[in-house]
């Protein structure tokens, strides 16, 4: 992996993220040219894949939504807090109408590798403690 702080969210040049409590590294990067135009976060050896929208739609929220939300991260066979973004991402009252995540088995933690993504643009502030991290629009 590239050193953190590095790269342009390209495949080229992803960026180098850490997960909210600090306790893991992953790259991240827009691929544009999918359909859906897609986020792509690679852990190790796992790859996850979210629909690109997902930025703009949980900003959105954010904003709306006002303060602090908990991220209440969650594999897809868990099930996610309530009133967590956690939670919106698989929400069928999203814009989407359920799952960001578009790989089927590995479409939860949304919480654990979208939030950096944001933080990394300017769109968010997110908490780095341990456990039970919060974000919130910028």
């Amino acid at each position: 992996m590239s050193k953190p702080g590095k790269g342009n969210g390209t495949k080229e040049r992803p960026w180098v993220l850490k997960t909210p409590p600090g306790t893991s590294e992953f790259e991240a990067y827009k691929d544009e040219s999918s359909s859906p135009a897609t986020l792509v976060v690679q852990v190790g050896k796992t790859q996850l894949k979210y629909d690109l929208r997902c930025i703009n739609d949980l900003s959105t929220m954010l904003k709306k939504h006002g303060g602090w939300m908990p991220l209440g991260s969650a594999d897809e066979q868990k099930p996610a807090a309530e009133g967590t973004v956690e939670a919106w991402g698989r929400s069928s009252k999203n814009p989407v109408g359920g799952w960001y995540g578009l790989k089927k088995g590995l479409r939860g933690r949304f919480a654990m590798y979208v939030p950096p993504v944001m933080e990394e643009l300017g769109l968010a502030e997110v908490e780095h403690l341990p456990k039970n991290n919060r974000m919130k629009a910028k």
